[in-house]
């Protein structure tokens, strides 16, 4: 499908919108749509996709504030009609063989009227692109706009349900202004967010999006980082009955990445992961517990920065070890901005001090510990939200979930 995607200026512009339109673009090529940006200011950023960019659909052209400033105070002059069909022209020649528009606050918003009403002549006739209309922004609900806003066209537009077009907003604030202006039901505007890439943001390494991909990590409900080696005194099978208690008790499809290769100095070490993956299937944590050392061949062995990243994903840090001289994760989930969920032991008693959660390795069960955890992030503010975020607005989930669907019942 050829989807276009319009707005009045696109990337390298800094903005939300423009980030916006980077990202759909983006993530709609990488499942096989044909992308077509169309804009008034910006430039070529992705070879994959076609990049239109003509002053005439911006909203900085000298012309353009020049017939604004006429608007603003109500004139609508024939210098309008001349430009508004002088860009219909152009605009049908950049829409040449697009199925659909993704069309960003120029429905709704007077920075170029005459872009408005070349794109509403186009879009009523009956082989015309099907069109989406995404709001950002309402003219007609902002007071700072009240005074450049009249009755009659082409002001009407912006506040008038167009035939054959479909209209989203990015939030459910939004969603309630833009359904009163309209007058129309609420339900019958979609609410799509904005995202955030992670791998973009946290600058993924290439490991890192295998570990992610491979084990479909971020649709998980929560997320263990145990940073360590396959040794005994680390206490990883405590970490496997502690994971597979807070699935049982929640419901929650929680995971556990243990990072580490079998310890070098102990030739009893390679046959330790043995023992913890027979205790995975027992436990039934076969695709819920992963052994990064088991990924690759030769073993996967995280560089700094992969090690980085993967605190960066995690929602909290668990490290159960039995004997420790210091306790270097500990530092490290603290810098991360994660709760610590470990042993009560010397170090990391004198690491963590009140700022902890501790449990006794030996002698608390694990459904206690578990219990503890659980109620710990379900009353964290910080801790729901980075979770919340990570499963509801990432970029990759919101195309998945909503705009797939919706493109292909427009």
């Amino acid at each position: 499908m050829a989807v276009a995607i319009i707005h009045y200026a696109s990337a390298p512009v800094i903005g939300g919108v423009e980030t916006t339109i980077a990202q759909h673009a983006r993530f709609l090529t990488s499942v096989g749509y044909s992308v077509r940006i169309i804009s008034g200011r910006g430039g070529v950023t992705d070879p994959r996709f076609h990049t239109i960019i003509d002053p005439l659909f911006g909203s900085s052209d000298a012309q353009i504030l020049d017939i604004k400033r006429e608007l603003d105070v109500g004139r609508v002059t024939d210098a309008f009609t001349a430009f508004a069909e002088r860009i219909e022209m152009a605009l049908r020649a950049a829409l040449a063989g697009v199925e659909v528009c993704i069309v960003h606050n120029v429905h709704t918003m007077h920075k170029n009227l005459a872009f408005t009403a070349a794109l509403h002549r186009i879009s009523a006739e009956a082989n015309a692109p099907r069109m989406i209309a995404w709001c950002h922004d309402l003219a007609w609900t902002n007071p700072l706009y009240a005074a450049e806003l009249h009755a009659g066209y082409p002001y009407e537009l912006l506040r008038t349900i167009w035939k054959r077009t479909r209209y989203v907003t990015v939030s459910e604030a939004r969603q309630e202004e833009a359904a009163e202006m309209f007058g129309v039901p609420r339900e019958s505007i979609q609410v799509i967010p904005p995202g955030v890439d992670l791998a973009q943001f946290f600058h993924w390494t290439d490991t890192t999006e295998k570990i992610v991909d491979r084990f479909r990590l971020l649709d998980a409900y929560g997320i263990f980082l145990l940073p360590a080696r396959l040794t005994r005194r680390k206490n990883i099978a405590l970490a496997l009955q502690i994971m597979a208690e807070m699935r049982r008790q929640s419901g929650h499809d929680y995971r556990l990445i243990v990072t580490g290769p079998p310890g070098p100095h102990n030739p009893a070490n390679p046959g330790y992961l043995g023992e913890l993956l027979a205790l995975c299937e027992s436990l039934g944590l076969s695709e819920s517990a992963h052994f990064l050392y088991q990924l690759d061949d030769p073993p996967l062995i995280p560089d700094d920065d992969t090690m980085s990243n993967l605190y960066q994903i995690a929602d909290a840090l668990i490290f159960p070890s039995t004997q420790e001289g210091f306790g270097i994760p500990l530092l490290e989930a603290g810098i991360a901005g994660l709760p610590i969920f470990c042993a009560d032991i010397p170090p990391f008693r004198q690491i963590g001090g009140s700022d902890v959660t501790f449990f006794d390795p030996v002698n608390d069960p694990p459904k206690t510990i578990a219990r503890q955890i659980i109620h710990h992030l379900e009353t964290d503010a910080t801790a729901r939200m980075r979770a919340r975020v990570r499963r509801d607005y990432r970029w990759d989930s919101i195309v998945r979930r909503l705009i797939l669907p919706l493109l292909e019942g427009v």
